[in-house]
């Protein structure tokens, strides 16, 4: 593992944490001093995305965490909660049989992580994601959340 400031080759792993798919590790160059974050996931066989225009393209992780992140900017919903909405995301997808799967059920999956983590990143990512361009389409989505106690 090089280092991010320095580029020395040689670090030493001074913490390991392990949580649910992944294994942070804090670590110290040799070089400079310099202390760093790395994360090991477990690398899961993912179906492919089929987008609405009928290609296909492997699934991007950091794809859909920027556009969870886009949705819940200046929203009170931390970095570690967005990720570990995005393992649930990228579980479920692993245990999928079908080698593809629609950007449409993925987009699905990320909502309801998101209704649950929060109301109004919920909304600005349905927005996007069902291309809503009317009034109504917005009452469509909130009208669950203002029925939910």
């Amino acid at each position: 593992m090089n280092c991010p400031a320095c580029q020395h080759p040689d670090s030493r792993v001074v913490d390991t944490r392990g949580s649910v798919g992944s294994v942070r590790r804090r670590r110290v160059c040799e070089g400079c001093g310099h202390r760093f974050t790395t994360f090991e996931r477990i690398e899961h066989r993912l179906p492919l995305v089929l987008k609405k225009d009928a290609r296909r393209e492997p699934f991007n992780r950091e794809k859909l965490l920027e556009g969870m992140r886009l949705a819940c900017r200046k929203r009170p919903v931390s970095e570690e909660v967005l990720e570990a909405a995005v393992d649930r995301v990228e579980g479920a997808l692993a245990r999928r049989t079908e080698r593809e799967v629609a950007s449409a059920e993925i987009g699905g999956l990320a909502l309801e992580e998101l209704r649950v983590l929060d109301h109004v990143a919920y909304i600005r990512f349905a927005s996007v994601y069902r291309a809503m361009g009317q009034p109504a389409d917005f009452l469509e989505v909130l009208r669950p959340l203002l029925e939910d106690p």
